[in-house]
Order: C-alpha cells, then sequence, then structure tokens
C-alpha cells in the first residue's frame, strides 16, 4: 500500500518512512483505531509508534498558560514555510533527536488527575485549546531546558497550529516560538515576516524577527529590528491588542534584550 502521509510504499500498521498509522493501526496507549496517516491519536493524542503504557515517566513542574489573539492572513501565505520547518522538525524526531520520553502520556499536555495519572480525551477540546495547551507545554519545557521533551511535543503543536481554520497574529507568533525552539528558523522567520507584512510596527511580528536574527548571527538584521523594536513600543503598547496582553512577559524581555 502507499503511505497516506508521506506517500511511500508501505506494509504493516505503521509507515516506515514517516511512522504515520497505515490500515489496522491501534494507538499503543488507549488502544483507538488510528486513522491511516495519523501520527497521533486522536482520542488520547499519544504520539504514533510510541510504547505502551508503563515505561518511566519524567517528572516535570505544573504547567504555566500563556496566549490570545488579533486578525491576520490564512494558512496560505506560509504553507512553503510550514513544510520546510515541519520537516526539520520531523526529522530531528524521527532520527537524530534524543529519545522520546517511553509513555508521554505520562506528562501529556492532556494528562488529568494526580500525579498526571489518566488521560482526557483531547477530541472534546476545541483545535484552540489544543494548540494553547500545546504551546504551553513546549515553551515551559523549553524553560526548564528539557530539549529532548521539546523535540518530542514541537510536532505535535505545530500539526495543531496548521490545523486550525486560520491564524491570526497571536498564533503565528505562538508558531514561530515553538519553530524557533526547535531550531526551524525558517519557518519562525516566515512568520515573523506575514505579520510584519500586515502591520509593520507590530510588537509581536518585531520580537520574533529580532530573536530569529539573533539566533541565527543575523547582527545587522537584529540591530535594525531592535531599533524598530524600541521606536514602536511605546504607541503600540497602549493598544487594545489580545495578543500583547497575552504575551506581555515576552515583550518586556524582547525589549530588555533591544535596549542593550
Amino acid at each position: 500500500m502507499t503511505c497516506p502521509n508521506c506517500g511511500a510504499a508501505a506494509r504493516g500498521k505503521f509507515c516506515s518512512e514517516c511512522g504515520a498509522a497505515l490500515a489496522g493501526g491501534k494507538c499503543a496507549t488507549c488502544q483507538a483505531d488510528l486513522t491511516p496517516g495519523a501520527k497521533f491519536c486522536h482520542k488520547c493524542g499519544t504520539p504514533v509508534g510510541t510504547a505502551a503504557p508503563g515505561a518511566k515517566r519524567p517528572s516535570e513542574s505544573p504547567t504555566v498558560s500563556v496566549r490570545a489573539a488579533p486578525p491576520a492572513a490564512g494558512v496560505a501565505a506560509v504553507a512553503p514555510w510550514a513544510v520546510a520547518g515541519i520537516a526539520i522538525v520531523a526529522v530531528n524526531r524521527f532520527s537524530s533527536a534524543p529519545a522520546a520520553p517511553a509513555n508521554p502520556m505520562g506528562n501529556a499536555p492532556f494528562a488529568g488527575g494526580a500525579g498526571g495519572a489518566g488521560a482526557v480525551d483531547i477530541s472534546s477540546m476545541s483545535p484552540e485549546e489544543r494548540a494553547q495547551r500545546l504551546f504551553n507545554r513546549v515553551m515551559r519545557l523549553q524553560s526548564e531546558n528539557k530539549m529532548d521533551s521539546v523535540q518530542f511535543f514541537a510536532p505535535m503543536a505545530l500539526d495543531a497550529y496548521f490545523a486550525l481554520p486560520s491564524l491570526d497574529d497571536d498564533s503565528r507568533y505562538d508558531i514561530g516560538r515553538i519553530a524557533e525552539a526547535v531550531g526551524a528558523f525558517p519557518l519562525a522567520k516566515a512568520q515573523a515576516d506575514t505579520i510584519l507584512q500586515a502591520s509593520p510596527t507590530d510588537l509581536l511580528g518585531l520580537a520574533l524577527a529580532m530573536r530569529v536574527a539573533r539566533e541565527t548571527k543575523d547582527t545587522r538584521a537584529a540591530g535594525e529590528l531592535a531599533k524598530r523594536l524600541l521606536a514602536a513600543a511605546p504607541k503600540e503598547r497602549k493598544k487594545d491588542n489580545a495578543g500583547y496582553k497575552a504575551h506581555a512577559a515576552d515583550l518586556d524581555l524582547a525589549l530588555k534584550e533591544a535596549a542593550r
């Protein structure tokens, strides 16, 4: 048969090229039937091909929340960058990345109950809720320097965002931060460019673009973006912008970095 996800010739229950489920595949955690081409269980969120429950769970502290939204263009403008960025993440995950947690549901963003026992049915969440929960998880793991777990959850988070019916500036900023966390800088830059194309003084776009420029050692661009960010901040922060409020801590840090 042909894998519905990557198009490679495949046999059995899982594609040997991309790991996606084929006909007859079942979730190792909840035993739900997997949709051909799926990389994550629609019922409990376990990544396809993950070992069954029982393995040691990595310890993590409580989830930190962040987020909100204004308007922007659709997914089409970022599609080529999205494919490239997700490909980078996928390569990291399925080849060179450190081993992912054996039982992700032990610390997944959908785990519930004391100590993470039990799992919430993610099909009951809205697409926006799933994306936000995953964004918060990736950002917290990055802040804790748990990069193996960041590499593990980032593809799930990107999938969740690109499944949204439309992307606003806040969502694009979230995608950019996730991409930046795993080194998918072309995808992160594409989000910043799209935000700034619509609004050249948008603080989320400027902050993200500056971070990417610094990460990629583009000193000249980083300096120019820092000046633009500092110049735009006084007027922009007076606006009733939900994205600015949701990411206030990020913007405060970006302004401090820009002033250095």
